[in-house]
């Protein structure tokens, strides 16, 4: 089952991710929201749309905008709406 862990916290589980462009997306319900921070930070994808994004918080520390998100995803990548993906460090497995 993939697994998103960051230094050592698990931060989503789900065997329903959805895989676009090499990144798995997490159901929003799979993800412990209690580990986000929303963050200001935006960029825009000319297929997907505008990304928003969260910064993980563990009692290992903060990982600013390690995960992402799109509120509204333009109709070529429906299959991500409710759906959080994740890098910078992150380890999905």
């Amino acid at each position: 089952m993939p697994t998103a862990t960051w230094n050592g916290t698990i931060i989503a589980q789900s065997d329903d991710t959805v895989v676009v462009e090499g990144n798995h997306y997490f159901p929003r319900a799979s993800v412990n929201a209690a580990l986000l921070k929303e963050s200001a930070t935006t960029t825009h994808c000319p297929w997907k749309g505008t990304a928003h994004y969260y910064t993980v918080v563990t009692p290992q520390g903060e990982n600013p905008n390690a995960a992402w998100y799109y509120p509204e995803p333009k109709s070529a990548a429906a299959q991500i709406t409710d759906r959080i993906a994740f890098w910078k460090g992150v380890t999905v497995a």
